[in-house]
């Protein structure tokens, strides 16, 4: 049976999402960042909570975990490298690990950049990918720690998964991030169109989460450091596509 997927606003724009086995019953939140739009989200679908897979440290991803934990009895996954920061994690994983939410399977992929911990959640059979902060619809996470060649390789390995691939990012910027992708790609019309549809969206009270890896090799700057035009508009022309990559993340943190 197919894997079920709710998406909803949690904050002000953090992404909630919940993960559900139709099979076995079995529900993830992918991270925790408000307990009360988790537990409407649950109430309206009528799932019961048996997981929560964390992403990464940061408080607005982790900030319900201690009281949905006590609430509903979840086991929660964490990044072991945020071991210390998530201190109700019962599995720590890494690179190479795998989850099961039911008899749904999710790889466990270290996807560094916004933070050394990050992690990302590839359901392989389904082709959906949990990706937190790390790319999001038109656009990538700061980078807090690290390197760029770091964070570069991280979105590279996600954008050499299928073109029909969601995409769940960990929080809706798309019409910031839209204004900066038409910024740096001012001939792409694809962006064009996508920024209508998001504006359309955003009038409509929705947002465009999922997003699938075909839409976002097609707009999104930072999957498109490697052409000549994106290059051209940051004053990198000919240069290595993570010095491009680098140049325009660090365009975006003034933008």
């Amino acid at each position: 049976m197919p894997i079920q997927i709710h998406a909803f606003l949690c904050r002000e724009d953090n992404i909630g999402v919940l993960v559900h086995d139709p099979k076995t019953g079995a529900c993830a939140a992918i991270d925790a960042p408000e307990e009360a739009p988790i537990l409407k989200a649950l109430s309206e679908t009528g799932w019961s909570l048996s997981d929560i897979l964390v992403t990464h440290r940061h408080a607005d991803h982790v900030a319900a975990i201690a009281p949905l934990k006590e609430r509903f009895g979840c086991r929660v996954v964490a990044p072991m490298k945020a071991e210390s920061a998530v201190p109700e994690a019962d599995m720590l994983v890494r690179e190479g690990d795998f989850v099961q939410v039911g008899d749904l399977r999710a790889d466990v992929w270290e996807t560094p950049g916004h933070c050394d911990d990050h992690i990302s959640y590839w359901f392989s059979a389904d082709r959906v990918l949990f990706a937190g902060d790390t790319i999001f619809t038109l656009g990538c996470g700061r980078l807090l720690e690290g390197t760029y060649p770091v964070f570069w390789s991280s979105l590279q390995r996600i954008a050499g998964l299928p073109d029909e691939t969601r995409i769940y990012s960990g929080h809706d910027y798309t019409l910031s991030n839209g204004r900066f992708a038409l910024a740096a790609d001012p001939d792409n019309g694809a962006i064009k169109e996508r920024m209508k549809e998001a504006e359309t969206a955003k009038a409509e009270g929705r947002f465009l989460i999922p997003s699938t890896l075909a839409t976002e090799k097609a707009t999104n700057p930072f999957l498109r450091a490697d052409r000549p035009e994106v290059a051209r508009t940051v004053g990198k022309e000919g240069a290595a596509p993570v010095e491009v990559f680098q140049a325009l993340r660090e365009w975006k943190n003034r933008f």
